[in-house]
């Protein structure tokens, strides 16, 4: 699986991040899934992962949280976030810093490959 991007799934909610990660492996990636923003801190290096699919509100650190922590200490992992409670602020928020896309659950799986593509993609032009 080495040679597969790793997509790293962060989500307090087991069912949501094992079906995220079964779709992630469907569509040819590896998947490594994590119940929270700490424990894929704790995992390693960050940017193994190409892309980081993370929950909005989770208890303890939030997605943005953990995309805005990661970009303070210089790692670049493209963002993508998904949430079950739209917010046009929250939304605006997470835009300006940077992630990929904000995707209300339940989302379009089609639309979410799409977005996982472009976040490899900008990975790999780094």
């Amino acid at each position: 699986m080495a040679d597969k991007p790793m997509i790293a799934v962060v989500d307090d909610d087991e069912s949501m991040r094992e079906a995220t990660a079964n779709l992630m492996r469907s569509a040819g990636f590896a998947s490594e899934t994590f119940q929270s923003a700490d424990d894929f801190l704790k995992s390693g290096d960050p940017e193994r992962a190409h892309c980081l699919i993370a929950d909005v509100q989770m208890p303890g650190m939030s997605g943005l949280d953990l995309h805005t922590h990661l970009r303070t200490l210089g790692k670049s992992v493209p963002t993508l976030l998904i949430t079950a409670y739209p917010n046009d602020k929250a939304r605006a928020r997470a835009i300006e810093a940077g992630v990929v896309c904000y995707l209300t659950k339940p989302f379009n799986e089609h639309e979410l490959l799409d977005f996982v593509q472009s976040a490899i993609e900008l990975k790999s032009s780094e």
